[in-house]
């Protein structure tokens, strides 16, 4: 059997504190890693690192690391249908998931001696699962914004048959509504770069601008082994506006922006 990766994403945000935790296996090994605006750390597993839907608990030390405390989460808030649409049914190298796009948190965590205080910040969780990382992708994420909203969008160079082509999932919780643009409902790919991303579908049109240095290494799964390194922002600036049928529907600055771009020369 192939060797396969499974991992969530667990991001916290709130005020000037943002804190993500990544938690899965590979290859029949099982890792954590925890990302701020300012460094990442890659952890050994350990049991003392538990999350389900009602909030997280950690008591993690390793080395010159430390991060204890305990966060409830509010209710989740999952997709209408899964946001690999038709696509969930056709093997691919990753599969993407969504598990909320924009939950109530609260509680604190202390990261090396400095206090956390996450009462009323927001979260957002999502998941990956396969057998690696596509070679060339894009994927911003961001739910700081005075309203409810959330906002996750990712472009990636699917592998296909003898080929491949490039695929995109995008969701915008706006207002109650969700709004989604994606390969399976003809999204067209206007632009796509480490500065900028703009999507049309029919009447839609997305429009992400992105202002973020490079970012801090990760680890990423390779044939089910994570032994490749990516980078990733945690905290970056970036513009969004969306149109329905030309009309400006909403533009919004967030400062707290998740962003990953690893592409050679496939995006433009």
């Amino acid at each position: 059997m192939r060797q396969r990766f499974k991992g969530y994403y667990l991001k916290h945000q709130k005020g000037e504190h943002t804190l993500c935790i990544i938690i899965g296996h590979a290859n029949n090994e099982r890792f954590i890693q925890v990302i701020t605006e300012k460094a990442a750390w890659q952890l050994p597993w350990t049991s003392k690192c538990c999350w389900g839907p009602k909030g997280l608990k950690v008591n993690l030390a390793h080395e010159d690391f430390s991060l204890k405390g305990q966060l409830s989460y509010g209710s989740f808030t999952p997709l209408k249908y899964d946001i690999m649409g038709v696509f969930k049914y056709i093997p691919t190298e990753c599969r993407h998931g969504v598990v909320s796009m924009n939950h109530e948190i609260n509680g604190q965590l202390v990261l090396n001696g400095q206090v956390l205080d996450f009462d009323g910040g927001r979260g957002y969780i999502e998941m990956d699962s396969g057998r690696s990382f596509p070679s060339d992708y894009m994927w911003i994420q961001a739910n700081d914004f005075k309203e409810k909203i959330s906002i996750m969008a990712a472009v990636a160079d699917i592998p296909f048959a003898i080929g491949s082509f490039r695929g995109c999932i995008c969701v915008i919780s706006y207002k109650g509504r969700e709004y989604r643009l994606a390969t399976y409902c003809g999204v067209q790919i206007v632009s796509c770069s480490k500065k900028r991303l703009i999507l049309k579908q029919r009447r839609y049109r997305l429009e992400v601008y992105i202002h973020g240095s490079s970012g801090h290494r990760l680890r990423a799964p390779q044939n089910g082994i994570m032994c490749r390194i990516i980078e990733e922002n945690a905290v970056c600036k970036a513009d969004f506006i969306f149109y329905d049928r030309g009309e400006k529907v909403f533009e919004l600055h967030s400062e707290h922006a998740s962003f990953e771009f690893e592409a050679k020369n496939k995006f433009s």
